[in-house]
């Protein structure tokens, strides 16, 4: 055997691997789903979301997210304990992916009906904070938290580690697509460029704290993730370029360092070789994130 042969050999089974971790055992049921063919789409092939959704840089931008997301109190209260983000992380990641996958790329219906799910399922998320506040997931600012969180941290992370970043009328219209996902979801005028979007994450600062749940998440996250020792090393780079991308009065609630100097000139380019690494073995089947 050649060390071409063995190479795209190593490529198909880490490619392989990635995808089961992301996509789960419902994968490939799930990718007929999302590129079945005819149909109308919400997203035009060439929309600023189908660039972002489907690049790697999501790999760094689904940690940050998560990280940014824990810093709401009610938010966290209601994924620790409603998620089972600790007991099946990988089905949450699993669940997380197809919604991405099938509102960026799936037939129009699908989509609806994916949102649709999604909603009957925050109608049933309510309970109190360990400060006794009460929560429900449906709460129209705590849908427009988790959706701006995670429109910064994916838009953040394709700008610093992704193919083919976006200019500004880029940037703009990914958040305008991700509002056309948000408003199906349920929240409220939800911010259309990026200018809105900076904005509307500073108006939520002061409802922002540093609790037990979000410092547990954040350990569970970038310490204990459920994964064989292999890959820990690769997903440690990743994690860590996650941190980086998290402006700096989000960082000290949960107690992560930083370090300018280190991360310009090792996280981030670690970063990029980890995402590279990712592209490189996903390559010869639609992306992780689109899976």
């Amino acid at each position: 055997m050649s060390w071409q042969d063995a190479a795209v050999r190593i490529r198909g089974r880490v490619g392989a691997s990635i995808f089961e971790r992301v996509a789960g055992p419902e994968g490939p049921a799930h990718h007929e789903v999302i590129f079945a063919s005819g149909g109308e789409r919400w997203f035009a092939e060439d929309r600023p979301i189908r660039r972002v959704h489907g690049d790697s840089s999501m790999f760094i931008g689904g940690i940050s997210a998560l990280l940014l997301q824990s810093l709401h109190p009610l938010a966290m209260a209601a994924v620790a304990g409603h998620s089972g983000y600790k007991g099946d992380p990988w089905g949450r990641l699993q669940r997380t992916s197809y919604f991405l996958a099938v509102t960026t790329f799936g037939r129009a219906t699908d989509a609806q009906e994916t949102i649709q799910r999604i909603r009957g399922i925050h109608q049933r998320v309510t309970g109190s904070a360990p400060d006794g506040r009460p929560y429900a997931a449906f709460d129209p600012r705590l849908l427009t938290w988790v959706h701006i969180a995670e429109a910064d941290s994916f838009l953040r992370a394709h700008t610093q580690f992704g193919l083919d970043p976006l200019d500004q009328a880029g940037r703009d219209g990914y958040v305008a697509d991700m509002a056309q996902i948000g408003t199906e979801l349920g929240v409220p005028d939800p911010p259309r460029t990026e200018k809105e979007l900076t904005e509307r994450i500073a108006a939520y600062r002061p409802e922002l704290a540093s609790t037990a749940e979000a410092r547990a998440a954040a350990r569970f996250l970038l310490l204990n993730p459920p994964l064989p020792v292999i890959a820990r090393p690769p997903y440690g780079l990743l994690a860590a370029a996650a941190v980086s991308l998290l402006p700096t009065w989000a960082r000290w609630p949960l107690r992560l360092p930083r370090l300018p100097v280190a991360e310009a000139a090792v996280i981030r380019p670690a970063g990029q070789a980890a995402v590279q690494a990712i592209r490189w073995a996903t390559a010869a089947r639609p992306s992780a994130a689109a899976s």
